[in-house]
């Protein structure tokens, strides 16, 4: 009977992913559905798991500081199991599930990709001039070139087609474009790490005015012309800051002096706080790639604890955890629905989909019977502890996942319905006890 309970509660994440699939349905209805339930299982949390847990503890002697920190300790215990098994799941893939958990991965992921690129940037004197805030236009410009040692990037006399920046190695600056010079003592310039070079020729339009040379392998950082044209064009205070600093050096006295480099990557790594939609597209698509197992095991993470709880308190059917178990089921609808929608965005078939989610079913049933079976209604410590540990994680995920994507999808007007929610269940928990 335990596992029928779980196997009815969970059944919701079907129906959920159904609507998701197949329904055209408003957001913020939804939205304000599982702002409901997260509000039911936080009254539900509250009085069935944390005050009748202290209860049963007093009434074996503990008093009401004891009683708190020992149920404290398994509500503890239990967010930071489930907070960090969460995180876990989410890296490979898992965050794919929710909007909200998916934006916070991308960006993590957009912060980590750009960071060493950053880094080197900073060290570019150039560059580091310019607004650290300009930095999320200039990234997706660049490109990467390698040269091997001895060859010739460009010649004396060429076209500018492009403004490089040394990432690794060095460069040698050859006067009058004589590139078969064997000695470094013939090099006007040896440019390393962070110098810029061949913006003269892009703001005057001539041809170039050294020959460029690698003298070891050497990767460098490309902005094309056209690129460096846009972004000029589109900033006037860029191509001042641009003009200004490319008149005030020569091109054989580059350092990076100035603006405190360490000081520019930090403010240019928190410009890069949103996604574009390409970039999120890209991100979702890359994250959800061989993310299946990930997937099932986060439906199952979020499954389990309350389906633990849900089978440890029944008895029988007068004594029903009506709160908790209307909480995940109402809770389950919008949650699937909106992750059938973000899966289907990543590019996953109806049938993976209902696949992915029938495994949340399964959890409940074992959860629910395991939870009878081992945890019980007794008022063992063990079993005090153990509802503890559960409502522990259910608390995290109310946090973590229903309210984060209760309020970007409903907005603000989530609060009524959580309040609401937790106003119900409290009725519920209050003519339960006064019978």
């Amino acid at each position: 009977m335990a596992s029928l309970l779980g196997l009815g509660t969970t059944s919701s994440a079907l129906l959920g992913a159904a609507i998701g699939l197949y329904v055209p349905f408003s957001k913020r209805p939804l939205a304000c559905l599982l702002a409901f339930a997260a509000g039911s299982l936080i009254s539900a949390l509250a009085i069935e798991l944390a005050y009748e847990g202290a209860q049963s503890l007093h009434h074996q002697g503990y008093n009401a500081h004891a009683a708190w920190a020992f149920v404290s300790a398994g509500f503890a215990a239990g967010a930071i199991i489930y907070y960090s098994a969460s995180l876990f799941l989410e890296q490979k893939g898992a965050a794919v599930r929710y909007v909200t958990q998916f934006r916070e991965y991308a960006l993590a992921r957009k912060q980590a990709d750009v960071n060493e690129r950053i880094k080197l940037l900073a060290t570019c004197d150039l560059m580091r001039h310019l607004p650290a805030e300009q930095i999320e236009r200039i990234l997706p410009c660049i490109s990467d070139r390698h040269l091997k040692a001895g060859e010739v990037l460009f010649k004396a006399g060429d076209s500018g087609d492009a403004l490089y920046i040394v990432a690794r190695g060095k460069v040698e600056v050859l006067a009058n474009g004589s590139p078969s010079t064997k000695t470094t003592g013939d090099a006007i310039a040896q440019l390393g790490i962070g110098h810029a070079f061949g913006e003269m020729s892009l703001l005057s339009g001539g041809p170039r005015t050294a020959t460029i040379r690698a003298a070891e392998d050497t990767d460098l950082m490309k902005i094309g012309k056209d690129d460096f044209d846009q972004l000029v064009a589109a900033d006037p205070q860029l191509a001042d800051t641009v003009q200004h600093i490319s008149h005030q050096r020569a091109i054989s006295n580059l350092s990076a002096g100035g603006t405190d480099a360490a000081l520019w990557a930090k403010v240019a790594s928190r410009s890069l706080d949103h996604l574009n939609r390409h970039e999120a597209g890209k991100m979702l698509t890359e994250a959800a790639n061989g993310a299946a197992m990930a997937i099932v095991l986060g439906n199952i993470l979020d499954t389990i604890p309350g389906c633990l709880v849900i089978g440890a308190k029944f008895t029988a059917f007068g004594n029903l955890s009506l709160t908790l178990m209307l909480g995940m089921f109402l809770g389950g609808i919008p949650e699937a629905a909106a992750s059938a929608s973000m899966l289907t965005k990543a590019g996953y078939r109806p049938a993976a989909i209902f696949g992915l989610w029938s495994t949340v079913l399964l959890a409940g049933v074992v959860a629910a019977a395991a939870g009878k079976a081992f945890i019980g209604s007794s008022d063992a410590l063990t079993a005090i502890f153990a509802q503890a540990l559960a409502g522990g994680a259910v608390l995290a995920l109310v946090a973590h996942a229903m309210i984060p994507v209760a309020l970007e999808e409903g907005g603000s007007l989530v609060v009524l319905p959580t309040v609401a929610g937790f106003l119900f269940a409290l009725y519920l928990a209050l003519a339960e006890s006064f019978v």
